[in-house]
């Protein structure tokens, strides 16, 4: 089972600063149907505008992941960690017991990104940031897995939950397949093109939550970029 859930049809706001899209309850946007996906709390479309950006605030006990799909963020935190993330890197930052953060776009054009929110397998534990560049290649048909809770995934950024986040480049008529484990559900969104997925056709910003599902089959209809988080029920 595959819900189209389309961009005009998302939550959010454009404040000026920044426009965003919430594919799950957030801020004023609230929908008692979409508060979560599995242990996913948060999927947001932000597009963030020149020299500006999240003044610091503070999170507690929530494994954030940002994608940054167009320009750079630059991160600072309660923990002396500073650092630029630029288009196709991840960042995640592990809230744990508490930890002041801001993201500011310091660019000289908007900055694209999503911002993810899955919940801990355990709280109680000290914060942590990471960041790391992935490769921009196209993917022959695979998923790059880039944050991930599994042992498996060595090369990923750690993330303290059940979950994994993971990308595909696909060139026009592209092919790429993703399985799915006994008792796991995906989320995914299009970052940029056209694509199918199982036969689905799935537009620029939209999201496909998943379920039920043993494989997902997807075929590019032009140059496209897929992301999708892979939790437990």
């Amino acid at each position: 089972m595959i819900e189209l859930r389309p961009f005009s049809k998302l939550g959010g706001k454009d404040h000026g600063w920044l426009d965003t899209r919430h594919h799950f309850s957030f801020a004023e946007y609230q929908d008692p149907k979409r508060m979560n996906w599995g242990r996913m709390r948060v999927w947001n479309d932000d597009t963030i505008a020149p020299q500006t950006g999240f003044a610091p605030h503070s999170h507690q006990e929530m494994e954030i992941i940002t994608y940054v799909r167009q320009g750079a963020i630059t991160h600072q935190d309660s923990l002396g960690n500073k650092g630029r993330t630029v288009a196709g890197d991840v960042q995640v930052m592990s809230a744990g017991t508490g930890i002041q953060h801001s993201e500011y776009n310091f660019e000289n054009e908007d900055t694209k990104i999503f911002q993810i929110w899955i919940f801990p397998d355990q709280k109680g534990l000290p914060p942590s940031w990471g960041v790391r560049p992935f490769p921009k290649q196209i993917s022959n048909g695979k998923f790059e897995t880039l944050a991930s809770g599994f042992d498996d995934d060595r090369d990923a950024l750690r993330i303290r939950a059940d979950a994994r986040l993971a990308a595909a480049t696909l060139d026009p008529s592209g092919h790429a397949e993703y399985a799915l484990a006994k008792d796991r559900k995906v989320y995914l969104v299009v970052a940029s093109g056209l694509i199918e997925v199982n036969g689905l056709l799935v537009c620029p910003g939209d999201g496909a939550a998943v379920q039920n599902e043993t494989e997902l089959k997807f075929f590019a209809h032009q140059r496209s970029e897929v992301v999708l988080v892979d939790v437990a029920y």
